[in-house]
């Protein structure tokens, strides 16, 4: 399963809509229960530096969510520093994704 990491950093005055627009991915995620994904958003202590991880199956069925795509229509504007996308590749976990290990 592929796992990827995306940072990015948003203007001061579009956290707000950030946050709004990710709570929107989890609710249809919520609503819709995709098989294959396991996904986190965090926001840093600085407040604009909000980090996704995910862990998906091919294909990714983030791409396929509505609020997803509406999340990422103006990811440029809302954003001081763009979105990195960091391939993970992982060492060990324990439960991150709901593993019972």
């Amino acid at each position: 399963m592929p796992q990827v990491m995306v940072r990015y950093r948003v203007h001061p005055d579009q956290v707000a809509e950030n946050e709004q627009l990710v709570r929107a991915v989890y609710d249809e995620l919520a609503a819709t229960e995709p098989e294959g994904l396991h996904y986190a958003t965090f926001k840093l202590p600085d407040g604009v530096t909000f980090i996704h991880v995910a862990q998906h199956d091919e294909p990714n069925p983030l791409p396929s969510i509505t609020a997803f795509r509406r999340f990422q229509e103006e990811i440029q504007a809302r954003c001081e520093e763009p979105p990195v996308v960091t391939a993970l590749d992982e060492i060990g976990s324990y439960r991150l994704f709901g593993g019972e290990r």
